[in-house]
């Protein structure tokens, strides 16, 4: 596991955008992993800056995203869909045929996991799996308590993960109570593993993840088992950590 210090939130999404551009650049086919919320936005606005100075090519690149809500459609202004398209597909040369989240209208939670496990599997897996990480430890929509050996599922989102994400809706109410969520056992099949995090909340869960036990009570824990795994980590979310 590879740590590395940002000075704050611009540093960190400039350190990661550096580990995608190597990627794309040593492999331009490359199958990248995403994700969505707060902490990768400024790698995505660093990764289109790049794309117009005609530094990146992403028209071979495949990717496939952590999650979606269930209940939402890919034009839902709340679906992740829609994040990925506004922040990162419609800005630069990637085929849209080549990008994929889970189908969040998918009626059978089974057949819709599935599905996804099936699409993953017929790109050859991913390359280079981006990740964020919550207040209590979680990872994709894996919270406190989420069996390791899962692949790609329906979870029902918890209260404080419901609490976290009620901003971006009118009301609490209209925030979907599942998503579907790559598990455990399907991010660690990624080749290489970047997380980001940022900010004085998110430094007890790095602490722990880095330092503690290894356990299910904490899902980024089980990240100390993967073999190539960088965390960037600006100075408030890695305060916590033992110099």
């Amino acid at each position: 596991m590879k740590l590395v210090r940002a000075k704050d939130y611009l540093d960190m999404s400039r350190k990661a955008a550096n580990i995608i551009t190597a990627q794309i650049i040593m492999k331009p086919d490359s199958v990248l992993g995403l994700a969505t919320g707060s902490s990768p936005v400024g790698i995505y606005k660093e990764l289109q800056e790049r794309y117009e100075k005609g530094d990146l090519d992403f028209s071979k690149i495949k990717t496939v995203n952590l999650d979606e809500y269930r209940g939402l459609s890919g034009d839902h202004p709340q679906s992740y869909r829609y994040f990925m398209n506004q922040h990162l597909f419609n800005v630069v040369n990637i085929a849209i045929e080549n990008t994929y989240v889970p189908n969040g209208l998918a009626e059978d939670p089974e057949k819709g996991s599935a599905e996804y496990i099936k699409i993953i599997n017929s790109l050859g897996g991913v390359d280079l799996q981006l990740l964020g990480i919550g207040n209590n430890g979680h990872i994709g929509f894996n919270e406190p308590g989420t069996p390791f050996g899962l692949e790609v599922h329906c979870v029902n989102l918890t209260d404080d993960t419901i609490e976290a994400n009620k901003r971006f809706f009118d009301k609490k109410e209209d925030v979907p109570k599942q998503a579907y969520t790559m598990g455990i056992k399907t991010i660690m099949h990624a080749k290489k593993i970047l997380l980001v995090a940022s900010g004085e909340s998110k430094a007890d869960a790095i602490a722990k993840a880095i330092t503690g036990p290894i356990t299910p009570d904490l899902p980024a824990s089980i990240l100390q088992l993967h073999n190539d795994v960088t965390i960037i980590g600006d100075e408030a979310a890695f305060s916590k950590l033992p110099l």
